[in-house]
């Protein structure tokens, strides 16, 4: 018997509170998709203001998605109260993927947030503990937990061969979304988060300005797959350029930040450019935002 089967076996049955931990948590990283479909300007990427680089998504066919998407999230929250291990959680990633391309006709919308924001769910209702006064979230690291508990299966778990992120990987040797998971992701911690919060204080009555700090942030320092697969080299140096410019010359505390963010956002889209792994990223900082901030009430 394996330790995560022990663990599983280990767990009482899930009872009502339990439920509604899971739909809180799976609720949460809806909502956080939710938030970075709303964010705009975004440089390249699909708003309720336009589809930035792509002609073949727009903002009612994210939220289907999203929504499509829920139950998996509740789904996996579950799992990762009961201890599943990798291949459990992947099991559920893939009849989540398979959805999600069924009710976009083939689109692939939220891939990369399937299995980021899918790892924080099982990890978050792994930390939490239930009891008659209500729902009680640790403080520990998201990240740190999907690192030390899945880490090592991610690491050496199946590469889809015909995905953009392994021909990247092949190319430009950008290790993506499974390098982030495998590390804890650092990009969430040590630049999402931060900018997040600069941004929120920078400008606090503008409930748009933080996302968009942050999505900047990312873009600025991530080595993006997406990016990588649609403009190579030139392109990924072309919008950190670009995304470091616009915090150097104050970000979203300055006056004109709108006008200078758009600016950027048409210079992506006239490239063809999309930061899709950052927006990924940008909805998970903004899942693990929404939990500490969660925490720190408590």
């Amino acid at each position: 018997m394996t330790a995560t089967q022990t663990l599983e076996q280990n767990r009482p049955a899930p009872g009502p509170q339990h439920r509604l931990l899971f739909d809180l948590i799976g609720g949460q990283a809806f909502r956080a998709q939710l938030r970075e479909l709303a964010t705009w300007p975004k440089p390249g990427l699909v708003s309720y203001v336009d589809t930035g680089s792509h002609s073949d998504m727009n903002a009612a066919l994210l939220r289907t998605s999203a929504e499509v998407l829920r139950p998996y999230f509740v789904e996996l929250a579950l799992a990762g109260w009961e201890g599943a291990g990798m291949n459990r959680l992947r099991a559920i990633g893939l009849r989540a993927e398979a959805e999600m391309l069924r009710a976009t006709g083939g689109v692939n919308t939220h891939r990369g947030a399937i299995f980021g924001l899918g790892l924080l769910c099982a990890a978050a209702a792994m930390n939490v503990s239930v009891s008659g006064d209500g729902v009680v979230f640790s403080p520990v690291k998201l990240g740190e937990v999907v690192s030390k508990r899945w880490g090592d299966d991610i690491r050496r778990g199946p590469v889809l061969l015909h995905s953009h992120g392994s021909a990247v990987l092949r190319r430009y040797g950008a290790g993506g979304a499974r390098a982030e998971a495998v590390a804890g992701f650092p990009s969430i911690y040590r630049i999402g988060l931060p900018a997040l919060r600069l941004g929120r204080a920078m400008a606090p009555a503008d409930a748009c300005a933080a996302p968009v700090q942050a999505c900047f942030a990312l873009i600025a320092s991530v080595r993006d797959t997406n990016l990588l697969y649609r403009g190579g080299e030139e392109g990924t140096v072309y919008a950190a350029k670009s995304a470091k410019a616009f915090l150097s010359a104050g970000g979203v505390g300055a006056p004109d930040w709108r006008v200078r963010a758009a600016a950027v956002h048409a210079g992506f889209v006239a490239r063809g450019l999309s930061p899709g792994g950052s927006a990924d990223l940008l909805a998970m900082t903004m899942f693990v935002d929404a939990l500490e901030s969660e925490a720190a009430r408590q």
